[in-house]
C-alpha cells in the first residue's frame, strides 16, 4: 500500500504530461500569433524581466526612504578584564598596584536606529536611471512580441508550404507511377524503347526522394511551430488558413506608401534608452561631487548583571538615545572624478553616434523591406503565370510522348520544369507572407506594446 501511495503522484504527473501533450490546437494566423504573444516561451520571460524592472525602480526608491533597523546584543564575560590601579590610592604601599574588574559579568543591551537620507545627487540620479531601465524593458519586449509575430507568421506560413507540396508532390507521384505503369506495357509490346521507361523511373525516384524528404520537414516545421507557440512538440495543431487565402490577404499595396515615424520603431526606441543611460551615467559622476546629508536617532536600553537576571521583572535596564546629522563633502580626488566624467561624457558621444547609425540603418531596412515586399508580389504573380505555362508545356509532351512524337528526354524536361515551377509558385506565396511581416516589423504597425 506505501508503494502504492509513493507510486500514484508519479503516475499523475505522467498521466497530466501526457495529456497536455495530446491536446488539439486549431488556430488561424491571428489566432496563433495572439495565444503565442501569451504563451511564448521568451513572450514569459519578457514579461518577468520587466516586473523585475518594477522591482528594481521600487528598490532604488526605497534606498531614500526611512530605514529601521535593530540591534539586540548579550556578553557574558566568561573572564572579566584585570585593569591594575596604583594601590596607594586604596591605602597600598607607594609603586605598587592593585587589580581591579570593573562592571558586571554580563550585560545585555537592544538599539533602534532610524536612517535618513536627506540629500545625495546620486540617489536622484539613480531614481531617474530606474525609470529608464524600466522603459528599456519594456522597449525590449515589445521587440520580443515583434520578433515573436514575425516567428509566427514564419512558421505557420512554413508548415502550410510543406504541407502543400507534400500533397502536390503526392499528385505527381501518381501521376508518374500512372505513366510508367503504360509505359511499361507499351514497351512490353516492343512500341517504345526501354530509354523511356528508364527517363520516368529516373523522375519517379527523384519525386519520392524528394517527398519523403518533405514529410520530415513537415513533421519538424510543425514541431518548431509548436515551440514557437510555447505548446508541447507533440501536441495537434489545426491549421484553418490556407496558403492562397493568406497570400492573397497579405498583398497589400497601400502598406508601401505608409509613413515611417522614427520614434515608434522598435529598435530607434532601445537606442535612444541607451543614449538616456549614458546621459544619466554622466550626471551621476557630477554628482559624486556633490555633499550628501544623512540623519539618524536611535533609542537603546542596557542592563548589567552578574547572573542571568535579564528577564527578571525588578531589572534595572538604562535607556540612551541619540540623535545626529552627518555630512561627507567631497574635496579633492586627485582628478579622479574629472576622468570619470570625462569617460562618461565620451560614452554619451558614441551613444549619440549609434543612435544616428541606427536611425539610418532603419531607414534603409525599410526601403530594403519595401523592395522585397514588391518583389515577392511580382514574383507570386510570375510564378503563377509560369506554374500555368509549365502546366500546359508539360501536358502537350505528355500527349507527343504518348503519341510517339516527342523524346522520353524531352518528356522529363517539361515535367522537371513543371515541379520546379510548383514549388517556386508555394514558396513565392510565403515570400510574400514573410515580407509583409518584415516591413509591418520596421514600421511598427501592429503596435504590440501594452
Amino acid at each position: 500500500m506505501r508503494k502504492i501511495f509513493i507510486l500514484l503522484p508519479i503516475v499523475l504527473m505522467a498521466t497530466s504530461s501526457w495529456a497536455q501533450s495530446q491536446k488539439n490546437y486549431s488556430f488561424s494566423l491571428e489566432e496563433a500569433i495572439t495565444f503565442a504573444l501569451d504563451s511564448n516561451y521568451t513572450a514569459i520571460n519578457s514579461r518577468r524581466d520587466i516586473a523585475k524592472a518594477i522591482k528594481k525602480k521600487w528598490e532604488t526608491t526605497a534606498t531614500g526612504l526611512p530605514q529601521i533597523s535593530a540591534d539586540i546584543g548579550y556578553q557574558n564575560n566568561l573572564k572579566q578584564p584585570v585593569t591594575l590601579l596604583p594601590a596607594e590610592i586604596i591605602g597600598g604601599e607607594p609603586g605598587t598596584f592593585t587589580p581591579v574588574v570593573f562592571g558586571t559579568k554580563q550585560n545585555a543591551n537592544a538599539v533602534a536606529t532610524l536612517n535618513q537620507l536627506i540629500f545625495d545627487g546620486s540617489y536622484l540620479v539613480g531614481l531617474q536611471a530606474a525609470k529608464a531601465f524600466l522603459d528599456f524593458s519594456e522597449n525590449a519586449n515589445e521587440k520580443t512580441q515583434l520578433e515573436i509575430r514575425k516567428g509566427i507568421i514564419n512558421a505557420y506560413g512554413s508548415v502550410l508550404l510543406s504541407e502543400e507540396l507534400i500533397a502536390i508532390f503526392d499528385r505527381n507521384r501518381i501521376n508518374l507511377e500512372k505513366n510508367l505503369f503504360e509505359t511499361k506495357k507499351i514497351y512490353e509490346n516492343g512500341l517504345t524503347e526501354e530509354e523511356d521507361v528508364e527517363q520516368l523511373e529516373i523522375t519517379l525516384l527523384d519525386i519520392e526522394t524528394q517527398l519523403s524528404n518533405l514529410k520530415r520537414s513537415a513533421v519538424i516545421a510543425r514541431q518548431m511551430f509548436n515551440v514557437g507557440l510555447g505548446i508541447p512538440t507533440e501536441s495537434n495543431v489545426n491549421f484553418t488558413d490556407g496558403l492562397d487565402a493568406l497570400a492573397n490577404q497579405n498583398i497589400q499595396l497601400e502598406l508601401m506608401g505608409s509613413d515611417l515615424n522614427i520614434e515608434e520603431n522598435v529598435d530607434y526606441k532601445i537606442a535612444f534608452n541607451l543614449t538616456e543611460q549614458r546621459s544619466l551615467e554622466m550626471k551621476l559622476e557630477k554628482s559624486r561631487a556633490l555633499p550628501t546629508l544623512k540623519a539618524f536617532v536611535n533609542y537603546g536600553t542596557q542592563a548589567n548583571s552578574d547572573s542571568f537576571t535579564f528577564l527578571n521583572g525588578d531589572q534595572v535596564w538604562f535607556q540612551s538615545s541619540v540623535f545626529g546629522v552627518n555630512m561627507n563633502i567631497p574635496i579633492f580626488s586627485s582628478g579622479q572624478r574629472g576622468a570619470r566624467t570625462q569617460q562618461a561624457k565620451i560614452a554619451l558621444d558614441q551613444a549619440e553616434t549609434e543612435l544616428i547609425e541606427t536611425e539610418q540603418n532603419i531607414r534603409l531596412e525599410l526601403n530594403t523591406s519595401r523592395s522585397n515586399y514588391q518583389f515577392a508580389i511580382e514574383n507570386y504573380g510570375n510564378s503563377k503565370k509560369n506554374l500555368s505555362l509549365a502546366e500546359r508545356i508539360e501536358g502537350k509532351n505528355q500527349v507527343k510522348f504518348t503519341e510517339g512524337l516527342a523524346t522520353s528526354f524531352e518528356l522529363r524536361q517539361a515535367q522537371t520544369q513543371l515541379y520546379t515551377a510548383q514549388q517556386q509558385y508555394f514558396q513565392a506565396m510565403l515570400e510574400v507572407i514573410n515580407s509583409k511581416a518584415d516591413l509591418e516589423t520596421v514600421l511598427n504597425t501592429p503596435q504590440l506594446r501594452n
